[in-house]
């Protein structure tokens, strides 16, 4: 039975169950083979291991998809200190293996968790200034697939941290990263749009609008996916 079909309880104890796997230290070698599993075949794995989509977001943050244990070692290797978990859920051998591997080396792992289908919270903009404040740089921040979330918080980290222009933080949105505005994740460059239109048009600073304007509502009311990118994301891509 295809999941979205399931009761609403019934969707909730299997991710408990899941969580309840896979938030745990691994357990032995047989452990370590099925987390590997997991994280390659049911959370899409291999594909990251061809293409990581790590890019630069500025001279202290990178951005990328959920790294495998060899390209967090990498990653170590370049002087990375952080690394930011965007998922959540904790469902995946990937998060395993992720978090054994980050205690070994002495990277620090945090989450800042954020969706993609849906309007952005408000208290989780609110909190992103002192976040990136507390963090240690270098960092990397990952989803998924580095292409929505990742995005998303690279754009916000320019905004809220560096004082840049919105213009410019949406510059993560991009195609090139294998982010489709036209699909449900559109919500997230509708978002900054909505800024742009009632706020800074009128030079309101980033955060005042949000705390006072932002109607998360509103935008989910007006804001419509397209049909087709719709199915490239969610039913062939397999995005988050």
């Amino acid at each position: 039975m295809i999941n979205r079909f399931l009761k609403p309880e019934t969707r909730y104890a299997r991710r408990m169950a899941r969580i309840a796997r896979w938030d745990r230290p691994v357990d032995g070698p047989l452990g370590r083979v099925r987390a590997w599993a997991n994280m390659l075949l049911v959370d899409h794995g291999v594909f990251r291991l061809l293409y990581l989509n790590k890019h630069r977001v500025s001279e202290r943050l990178w951005r990328s998809a959920q790294p495998a244990p060899h390209q967090i070692s990498r990653l170590k290797d370049e002087g990375v200190r952080t690394i930011v978990n965007l998922r959540g859920g904790r469902e995946h051998g990937s998060w395993q293996l992720q978090k054994e591997i980050c205690e070994r080396l002495g990277i620090h792992l945090v989450e800042f968790v954020v969706r993609s289908r849906g309007a952005p919270d408000r208290e989780t903009i609110l909190s992103a200034k002192a976040f990136f404040e507390t963090i240690e740089y270098p960092a990397v921040l990952h989803c998924k697939s580095g292409a929505d979330r990742a995005g998303f918080v690279a754009a916000l980290y320019l905004v809220v941290h560096e004082g840049r222009s919105v213009e410019e933080a949406l510059r993560q949105l991009s195609a090139r990263y294998g982010h489709f505005r036209f699909s449900k994740t559109g919500i997230l460059d509708a978002f900054f749009e909505r800024y742009r239109r009632e706020g800074e048009a009128r030079g309101m600073p980033f955060l005042t609008w949000v705390e006072t304007v932002y109607d998360p509502e509103a935008l989910e009311r007006d804001f419509r996916p397209g049909f087709w990118s719709n199915i490239l994301v969610d039913r062939i891509m397999r995005r988050e």
